[in-house]
């Protein structure tokens, strides 16, 4: 483990489940059940802002913590200070 996790930040990484929709099909949904709460190093990668006020912010971080949470894929969730963000890799 490196020290970055050791004195990292809490964060919140929701687990995924499977339900079956109105249609019968299979839907993968972040579980809010039973999220792990991990320390974790966040390191910026990249970002873009648009033009106009509004619009679009793109803010990409990398989260480095352990590779053995169960339950955990593109389909989580991360809450970290205060605010939810989505999973672009596993």
């Amino acid at each position: 483990m490196s020290v970055q996790r050791r004195r990292g930040q809490l964060v919140r990484i929701w687990k995924t489940r499977t339900v079956v929709d109105q249609r019968g099909n299979p839907v993968i949904l972040a579980d809010a059940d039973g999220p792990h709460a991990v320390i974790a190093a966040m390191v910026p990668q990249r970002s873009a802002r648009a033009e106009v006020p509004g619009q679009a912010q793109i803010n990409v971080m990398r989260m480095l913590v352990a590779a053995d949470l169960d339950d955990v894929n593109l389909w989580s969730r991360v809450e970290w200070r205060g605010r939810l963000w989505d999973v672009v890799s596993p």
